[in-house]
């Protein structure tokens, strides 16, 4: 039963990021105003746009539009008037911000408003100096902190030092619906195969925005171990970084591999993309604080190759639903795909009930609307 079911008023939540592109940020937030708007609540979404604006508008959010993300010192005033005069006019009673330039100015605004304040911690920030660390540590002083996997949880707890039942773990979630199998064609798997080679290939992908820490050259060290048989299939928007498309296709010529990576660019048809593929690589060379492409993958029973560490320790179980391997080690990525590849007693649906039951959107929305409720009854306690 929802909130406004009840004796209690509805959510009124306004989600705050820099930008509504692809990627596990902008897509857990897209979950979060279906969840809202399906139950009954109001689900309003603070951000500069891009491509999931009308899929945010179709389910019924508010969508406003601004640079919410810059990093600018000197907009970070105008920007807290900003929030502020969105929590007034809409009568917000949750902020939750997704993302540490935003959550500056949502914090501000937040304590103003005497409005509860969630964050969500994505990723793993990088600090090598103190001002790097203050500037990270935001993302640990809302009202409330999520993080999106045990990993990150324990990140947060030595980098920050704030009390455990301040944070609440919940992993991203797999929408099982997109993410099935059964509603991919067999003809259509088919034409995208023949798209990239023959009906005799053996096709391994690997998704992720083309950026040196996501592994592509270290993938394509691997790929080049592998039976000329094999294609590698790069799928992911460079986002402008020109000089690294450049030395991939560098590194291609040099390693001999020519006619045989593929690089795809952004594919919005990711079932049929993951479907396609006889083996999805994850060889971020950095840890992935979850890293949604390993469950993604295995929502679709697909076997997953991943590097060791971060949130693919916990989404991929070596040797049952995928293999893990040591980072920058080219000689046992190709062996673990090769195994992969040969795998005769692989249980794809061991795999799915698997993400179905610790990793499903559905568990990620009720969840964090739970985290929500508990901060209005505390509030108005």
């Amino acid at each position: 039963m929802s909130l406004n079911q009840t004796d209690k008023p509805a959510m009124r939540v306004l989600q705050i990021l820099p930008a509504l592109e692809t990627g596990g940020v902008e897509r857990t937030s897209v979950d979060i105003v279906e969840a809202l708007c399906s139950r009954g609540h109001v689900a309003h979404v603070l951000s500069a746009g891009g491509r999931l604006e009308s899929e945010i508008k179709s389910l019924g959010g508010h969508l406003h539009l601004s640079h919410i993300g810059s990093k600018n010192i000197l907009t970070l005033i105008p920007r807290i008037f900003e929030i502020r005069s969105l929590i007034k006019e809409h009568d917000i009673n949750i902020v939750h911000v997704r993302s540490r330039a935003p959550a500056w100015p949502a914090y501000f605004a937040a304590k103003w408003t005497r409005t509860p304040l969630v964050t969500t911690y994505h990723g793993i920030y990088n600090a090598k100096g103190s001002l790097k660390r203050f500037y990270n540590s935001i993302m640990s002083k809302g009202d409330a902190v999520i993080a999106n996997s045990t990993f990150t949880r324990d990140h947060i707890l030595k980098t920050h030092h704030i009390p455990t039942e301040k944070i609440t773990v919940i992993p991203r979630g797999v929408d099982m619906n997109l993410f099935d199998p059964s509603k991919v064609s067999h003809d259509a798997v088919t034409d995208q195969r023949n798209i990239w080679g023959g009906p005799q290939d053996k096709f391994i992908v690997l998704p992720g925005r083309l950026t040196r820490w996501k592994g592509q050259l270290d993938a394509l060290e691997a790929f080049a171990k592998l039976p000329q048989s094999c294609r590698l299939i790069l799928v992911g928007d460079d986002q402008g970084r020109d000089n690294y498309v450049s030395e991939i296709k560098e590194r291609i010529q040099a390693l001999n591999l020519n006619g045989r990576v593929i690089l795809e660019g952004h594919r919005s048809d990711m079932p049929l993309v993951l479907a396609s593929g006889h083996v999805v690589l994850s060889a971020s060379n950095e840890p992935e604080a979850f890293g949604r492409i390993a469950t993604e993958a295995q929502a679709m029973g697909r076997t997953v190759v991943a590097t060791a560490l971060g949130g693919a320790l916990e989404t991929v179980e070596d040797g049952k639903t995928g293999w893990l391997v040591p980072v920058g080690d080219s000689d046992a990525m190709a062996r673990a795909i090769k195994r992969a590849l040969a795998w005769p007693d692989y249980d794809s649906k061991r795999s799915r009930t698997r993400i179905m039951r610790y990793f499903s959107r559905k568990s990620l929305q009720a969840r964090v609307l739970a985290v929500y409720s508990e901060l209005l009854t505390a509030k108005n306690r």
